[in-house]
C-alpha cells in the first residue's frame, strides 16, 4: 500500500498584508481508500494585483478537493485531474462574472498532485510548480506558463535572459481568465523516499531547485523543512506570498496496468 506523510506552510511574505495563496489536501484514511482513491494535494496562488485573487485561489482548490472526494472509486488520476481543474476554472470564471465591477479579472494559478499505488499524477495551470526530489536531486515536473517561459520555448530568449526580463512573472494562462483553459498533465513513477514538492513562485523565485532538494533531504520532519524553505525565501526576497507542500513517499505498492486497470506486481 502507498504510504505518504506531508508537511506544509504558507506565509504572507515580508511586504504583503494578505495571503492570496491557498493550500488543500485529501488524505487516504484507510488501506481501501489508498487503493481506490489515493491522496490529493493542491496549491493555488491568486493573481496579485487583481480583484479577488484570494477568493479565486480558495475557490479553485476547494473545487478540486470536492471533485476528488466525489469521483468514482478507481478513476484514473491523470484524466480525473484534467476534468477537476477544468471544473475549477469554470467556477472561478463564473465567480468573477458575478463578483461585480472588476470581478471578471479574478484569476489564480493551480497545481495539483494525486498519488496512488506507485504513481504521482500532476496537473497545473500557471507558474506554481511541482518538483520530484529523489536522492538529493530535484526534478521539475511542471513548466511555467509565463510569457517569458513561452519565449524560451520558442527560442526567442535564453534561460538566463528569461530570468531577468519584466515578463518573467506575467502568466500566459491561468485559472479563471476564460471559460476554458489548457491544463497540462504528467505522470511519474515514485519510490520509497521520494518527496513531491508543490510551491508558489514566492518560493521557487527565490530558492533554487538544488536548495529545495537539500533542505528536504536534510530533514526527517517535513514541517521543519517547509519552515526553513519559507524563511530562506523571505531572507532572499519576501516580496510575495510563499507557500509549499511537501509529500514524502514512505512505501509504495507496485502495480502494472492492463486495459486501464491496475494489477499488483510481485
Amino acid at each position: 500500500m502507498l504510504e505518504v506523510e506531508f508537511g506544509q506552510l504558507s506565509d504572507c511574505g515580508r511586504t504583503r498584508q494578505t495571503n492570496e495563496d491557498y493550500l488543500g489536501w485529501v488524505l487516504a484514511r484507510t488501506p481501501a481508500e489508498a487503493r481506490t482513491r489515493g491522496w490529493l494535494f493542491a496549491l493555488a496562488d491568486g493573481v496579485g494585483g487583481q480583484n479577488g485573487g484570494e477568493v479565486a485561489a480558495r475557490t479553485a482548490v476547494e473545487s478540486v478537493l470536492a471533485g476528488f472526494r466525489e469521483a468514482p472509486a478507481g478513476e484514473p488520476h491523470a484524466p480525473l485531474l484534467v476534468r477537476l481543474v477544468q471544473e475549477a476554472n469554470a467556477k472561478v470564471f463564473e465567480a468573477g462574472l458575478t463578483a461585480g465591477p472588476g470581478g471578471a479579472s479574478m484569476a489564480t494559478t493551480l497545481v495539483a498532485c494525486a498519488l496512488r499505488f506507485d504513481r504521482a499524477a500532476v496537473a497545473h495551470v500557471g507558474d506554481s510548480r511541482c518538483y520530484l526530489v529523489r536522492r538529493g536531486r530535484a526534478q521539475l515536473l511542471t513548466r511555467d506558463h509565463t510569457v517569458a517561459s513561452e519565449q524560451v520555448r520558442l527560442g526567442l530568449l535564453s534561460a538566463r535572459e528569461a530570468a531577468e526580463v519584466p515578463t518573467r512573472h506575467v502568466l500566459s494562462r491561468s485559472i479563471g481568465n476564460n471559460l476554458f483553459v489548457g491544463v497540462e498533465t504528467g505522470e511519474s513513477q515514485v519510490f520509497a523516499g521520494d518527496v513531491l514538492v508543490l510551491c508558489s513562485d514566492g518560493l521557487h523565485g527565490a530558492v533554487s531547485a538544488s536548495e529545495i532538494a537539500q533542505r528536504v533531504s536534510d530533514h526527517a520532519d517535513l514541517n521543519e523543512a517547509a519552515r526553513e524553505l519559507v524563511e530562506l525565501a523571505n531572507q532572499r526576497d519576501g516580496s510575495d506570498n510563499i507557500s509549499v507542500q511537501l509529500m514524502r513517499v514512505r512505501g509504495v505498492e507496485r502495480v502494472g496496468m492492463y486495459r486501464g486497470r491496475p494489477y499488483r506486481l510481485r
